[in-house]
């Protein structure tokens, strides 16, 4: 397959709500969109994930803009790609950027299951129609605030809820959810804002029958991680530390968690997310699907890969409809009555682009053809 044209596009779109974590509170989603065509007459889509600012990671938006034209691009635009690790090894010069390279790597996915006439999910071996999923509660300003938001996405028909938290925003509100709804799956995430200093607050979630507590601690803590989960009955999972197939089998050797959280936008793509499911399930480790606040684009490959058989919990894939008014793409994803979202079945990702909603929140656009 050669790609003879791929258009790189930064979109803007606000959220229905803002959503606070322990680091930062987000209005917006930027993101970069990648759109690869073919000579053949076929289109994929791909989405970066990163966020307008580096704090999540040293990537942005702006950084995967710069990235894609500047170097990625140029790697693979006219180049014959057999398949999936073809295009890594043509991305290899380029160091690091997973994010970047994830965003193209997704559009290549969407082509090469178009033209296989398959389903993205059936190209990849996806076991299940419909994924179980959650959602994710922002930290809010009180208790009272707090418990209204919960019960809102409850009556909207979520089953599991998964709280933000930070230090001084953390025992007090989980016991208090858990008291209001003492059968619900409830985990918690705390975006590295914790150390081991904090080891006996942490371990007092253990009380509460928590699904597990994700990333308390900074990225780079593994060794950290094994200590405190030494320490919990509660299940710690990595998010932000797993980069790789290679950091998950390293966290898991050393007891640094037992449970792993895979998001293709983060580990580079949907190649990287296998080799992590396959890892896992082999050593029977429970992964499930995290979020990025994607677009329908980012949102149809996260269902797709949630399909496999190893994404046993559930994700924080949610329905579009938790943070935009309206999605760009024209089916917009929904939420089923059992907690579950429909895994698309037309060709590639599944999903058509709006493209009077895209030029509505297009902020920056540029094409590069073959010459």
């Amino acid at each position: 397959m050669k790609i003879a044209r791929i258009t790189l596009r930064h979109v803007r779109m606000p959220f229905r709500h803002a959503f606070s974590t322990s680091r930062w509170t987000l209005t917006h989603k930027d993101a970069i969109l990648v759109e690869a065509a073919t000579d053949g007459g076929l289109t994929g889509w791909g989405e970066c994930v990163a966020l307008a600012y580096p704090d999540y990671c040293y990537e942005s938006t702006a950084i995967n803009a710069l990235v894609l034209r500047e170097y990625l691009v140029p790697l693979v635009l006219g180049r014959e790609l057999a398949d999936a690790q073809a295009l890594w090894d043509a991305m290899s010069p380029v160091a690091g950027h997973r994010i970047a390279k994830a965003g193209l790597e997704c559009a290549f996915w969407d082509l090469d299951a178009q033209a296989c006439g398959q389903s993205l999910s059936t190209r990849l071996g996806g076991t299940r129609g419909r994924v179980e999923t959650g959602v994710s509660v922002s930290v809010h300003d009180t208790p009272e605030a707090l418990l209204r938001s919960v019960e809102g996405y409850l009556r909207e028909g979520y089953g599991r809820v998964k709280l933000k938290i930070k230090p001084g925003k953390d025992l007090a509100e989980t016991a208090l959810v858990r008291k209001n709804w003492p059968g619900l799956k409830l985990q918690v995430d705390g975006n590295a804002a914790y150390t081991l200093e904090h080891l006996d607050r942490l371990a007092g979630l253990d009380d509460l029958g928590l699904l597990l507590i994700e990333q308390p601690l900074s990225n780079e803590d593994i060794i950290d991680h094994a200590q405190l989960q030494r320490r919990m009955r509660t299940a710690v999972c990595l998010d932000e530390s797993i980069l790789s197939a290679d950091d998950a089998r390293k966290a898991l050797s050393i007891g640094a968690c037992r449970v792993i959280n895979i998001k293709p936008g983060r580990v580079g793509g949907v190649r990287e997310s296998l080799r992590i499911h396959d890892l896992c399930r082999a050593q029977g480790v429970p992964v499930w699907m995290g979020g990025m606040f994607e677009t329908g684009i980012g949102r149809a490959l996260n269902v797709a890969v949630a399909s496999l058989p190893g994404f046993t919990l559930p994700g924080d894939i949610s329905a579009s409809a938790k943070y935009f008014e309206e999605d760009i793409v024209e089916e917009p994803f929904a939420l089923n009555a059992d907690s579950t979202l429909t895994v698309p079945t037309a060709p590639g990702l599944g999903i058509r682009v709006d493209a009077r909603r895209l030029a509505r929140y297009t902020v920056a656009e540029e094409t590069f053809r073959t010459r």
